[in-house]
């Protein structure tokens, strides 16, 4: 589980993000010596760090010690750290190895068979899909990785869980060589994060890493309605599974008869899924493919989607306010996710865009947002480029803070719309997380 030359020197971990602080705490439990270091040192980051600190471990914020990373007998990264930062490539070139918490976590965790999740958008959604079919099946499964819970944090815990769903963002596959799918999900494909790649292309390929280690027992749930999707996937070995919402294929939706179903079987009606929008019905059929995979059955697949809530900051719906519907859709952080909520709209709408740019035009959403949206409120670092992608479109007005935004909408909005918070942009220019952003769009419309 811990390679032996691990004993004889320090392990370096990069960032105290959830994954970093939760990697050090069970390395440090397996009795090795941990330096964890953060460029930042903002109060969650000096929070996380005092944690540490009080529990014996060498911490350092502010700052890495590239000397000491350069000695260090492998390093850790947290998924936030771009693989282009001094620390890394300090490591790479000192030619030490560099992992990802969940890699770390699929070593410790073995043999628990893991649910790996991908894609640009639907990731969170249908992985909470997956293991709540798989408990509602009577399965010991939760979920973990990238959806908000460190997969590490399991290996610590007494029970033994057969199966795992984890989400996986291709940051974390980017250093993840032993991570080994049961079963694997890519739900789509679409450029992101192009702040943090220099192409599409680059983004792609570590995507593709999901498939690394693939055997012919390996089984790989594919959107067969996504072109990219099926091109990454093609020539893997292992058993391809594909679902779609266009034609009739292993997982598919009978849109005549409004019934989600799994190869000839009806799993349930589209109305008994408590999910807004399309792309819900994709998440829910690429989660009964990967249930299926894991042995649960279609009664019990059915059973499953048809009682899970929304999921928090996704398509969320908060309250209606003098017949205004106020919507959460905080984890919306790039444009094609955005593109997907407002496909989800069923009534005119306000729009809150902005954040963090991440290199993205916001001229795509030009076509949809002329249909039903009334205007767009651009808030935080992105508001200018909001507005030069979309005048013309749309009516655009422009602020500096999140709150101001709330604000403004809720003079705006008329009786019988929604205001939609879907940034398509990264929080970090005022929040933390789009969590974060989230619980404060929610505690703002509450207190109307």
């Amino acid at each position: 589980m811990i390679p032996e030359a691990w004993r004889r020197g320090e392990v370096a971990v990069v960032g105290l993000g959830k994954s970093g602080v939760a990697a050090s705490k069970w390395l440090a439990a397996q009795g090795l010596r941990v330096y964890a270091s953060d460029a930042a040192d903002a109060p969650h980051v000096r929070e996380s760090a005092a944690a540490l600190s009080q529990a014996g471990l060498s911490v350092e914020i502010g700052r890495h010690d590239l000397d000491r990373i350069r000695q260090a007998v492998a390093v850790v990264v947290s998924p936030g750290v771009s693989p282009e930062a001094p620390p890394i490539m300090t490591a790479r070139e000192a030619g030490i190895d560099v992992i990802s918490e969940i890699d770390l976590a699929a070593r410790a965790l073995d043999p628990t068979r893991l649910i790996v999740v991908t894609g640009t958008n639907g990731k969170s959604t249908t992985t909470a899909l997956v293991a709540h079919i798989l408990r509602q099946a009577g399965i010991e499964t939760v979920a973990a990785g990238n959806i908000g819970r460190p997969l590490i944090e399991l290996a610590s815990e007494p029970t033994h869980h057969t199966w795992v769903a984890v989400e996986a963002s291709s940051f974390q596959l980017h250093d993840s060589p032993h991570l080994t799918p049961a079963v694997g999900v890519l739900t789509n494909l679409s450029p992101d994060h192009l702040d943090r790649y220099p192409d599409v292309t680059a983004y792609y390929e570590d995507k593709r890493l999901l498939f690394r280690n693939a055997s012919p027992e390996s089984i790989w749930v594919l959107n067969a309605d996504d072109t990219a999707v099926l091109e990454l996937a093609e020539g893997i070995p292992g058993i391809h599974r594909h679902w779609s919402v266009q034609r009739e294929d292993d997982a598919w939706f009978d849109r005549a008869d409004g019934r989600l179903m799994l190869e000839e079987t009806s799993l349930l009606e589209r109305a008994a899924l408590p999910l807004l929008g399309d792309h819900n019905v994709a998440n829910a059929l690429a989660a009964a493919l990967a249930a299926a995979a894991a042995g649960v059955d279609a009664r019990a697949i059915g059973t499953g989607l048809a009682t899970l809530s929304s999921l928090p900051h996704r398509l969320e719906p908060i309250r209606d306010v003098g017949g205004v519907r106020w919507i959460n859709d905080s984890k919306a952080t790039n444009v094609a996710s955005t593109m997907v909520a407002l496909r989800a709209m069923d009534q005119p709408f306000v729009l809150i865009l902005g954040g963090r740019h991440k290199g993205e035009s916001f001229a795509p959403l030009a076509a949809s947002l002329e249909v039903q949206c009334r205007v767009v409120l651009g808030y935080g670092a992105a508001r200018d480029r909001v507005a030069d992608d979309l005048m013309g479109a749309v009516r655009v007005h422009s602020v500096v803070a999140f709150d101001d935004a709330v604000e403004r909408a809720s003079e705006l909005a008329e009786p019988g719309e929604t205001v939609l918070l879907s940034p398509a942009c990264a929080s970090f220019d005022q929040f933390a997380n789009y969590e974060e952003r989230g619980a404060r769009f929610r505690q703002l419309v509450e207190a109307m």
